[in-house]
């Protein structure tokens, strides 16, 4: 077995080499190659770049220790005819491997190391793109500047240019070469299926709302809401309130426009000069305030049928939202989270 210094130290390295993929020479065999014999050992975590040619993987495993020389490895990858098969990615590799084990790990969908983000229902647009950085380790100026070039992310038309309310929560895989364009778009394809799902331009009419507006009012759900069983309820909340030209007095709301998040919310907060203060303005707020799941979009479409007037979320921590048409029991209700909240 061939010995000599490994580059790699430790228990899981990360190799990273900038180059094409793609076969764009093909060595020719070279008698008596350096090779490993056998499995190998230990775990390195080797990254293939898009656009690398059978010769640069090659480098990139001698250079982390696991074939012997690049020679061997791509003697094995022409002797099986596998050129056009590796992909790039993070794969899940061992060190002093033969070039021909090397090459089954490379074909083995199981090493394949996936790299994933997930989003959440309800977080807002600065939300979604830090986790995005964080997650992807793409520079956070990156989504902001492709959020301020909306139309090169195939938003909805009726989006109107607005991103807010329409990166869908999901979890989605990070792959060598994404970008914070290509991922934003793939978020909002993602919304463009549950929009379908939900049929939200069809039904959306039918509740004298536009589709902008329809995902507005999943958004303030999405919000407020604590359990999805109580999301249609909360839905009918808003309709009721929007049926008699009244403010919809929503905290979420306010909470937005001021760029936080709490459960208390003051009578001096309800008065901050913002479109998106719903206790100061009537209707709803010009563009949705977070980025819905497809439980509250289907909601906002589909709610309960019901005379609720309020609701009021008395226990937090375990999701406990009640509904009343009474105004009485609304009072009731707050002092039950006032109490909540003073014991918290």
């Amino acid at each position: 077995m061939r010995r000599g210094p490994v580059i790699v130290a430790g228990g899981v390295a990360l190799v990273t080499v900038a180059a094409v993929f793609g076969v764009r020479s093909v060595l020719r065999p070279v008698p008596d190659v350096e090779d490993f014999v056998g499995a190998g050992s230990g775990a390195v975590i080797v990254e293939i770049i898009p656009g690398q040619s059978a010769g640069e993987i090659g480098e990139t495993l001698r250079r982390a220790g696991v074939v012997a020389s690049t020679q061997s490895f791509v003697q094995a990858v022409v002797a099986r005819s596998k050129e056009g098969s590796l992909q790039p990615g993070r794969y899940r590799m061992r060190r002093g491997m033969a070039a021909a084990s090397a090459l089954d790990l490379l074909l083995a969908p199981t090493s394949r190391v996936m790299r994933t983000v997930t989003v959440p229902e309800g977080m807002r647009l600065s939300e979604v793109l830090a986790t995005l950085s964080a997650k992807s380790d793409i520079p956070l100026e990156d989504f902001t500047r492709a959020v301020a070039r909306p139309d090169g992310l195939r938003l909805p038309a009726y989006a109107g240019g607005v991103v807010e309310g329409f990166l869908f929560p999901a979890t989605y895989e990070i792959t060598p070469g994404t970008t914070a364009q290509g991922l934003l778009a793939a978020m909002i394809d993602r919304f463009r299926q549950a929009a379908r799902d939900v049929r939200l331009e069809r039904l959306a009419p039918r509740y004298n709302l536009t589709p902008l507006q329809a995902v507005t009012l999943a958004s303030i759900v999405q919000a407020e809401g604590g359990r999805d069983s109580d999301y249609p309820k909360i839905a009918r909340v808003v309709y009721n309130r929007l049926r008699r030209g009244a403010k919809l007095e929503m905290d979420s709301t306010v909470n937005y426009a001021l760029r936080r998040h709490t459960l208390k919310v003051s009578v001096q907060d309800t008065k901050v000069d913002s479109p998106y203060n719903t206790y100061a303005r009537p209707g709803l707020p010009p563009a949705p305030i977070g980025n819905p799941g497809e439980s509250a979009l289907r909601a906002a479409l589909q709610p309960a049928k019901g005379d609720w007037y309020w609701f009021v979320t008395t226990d937090p921590r375990r999701k406990i939202t009640k509904f009343t048409d009474k105004e009485t029991e609304f009072r009731k209700y707050r002092e039950e989270l006032n109490r909540y909240l003073g014991a918290n």
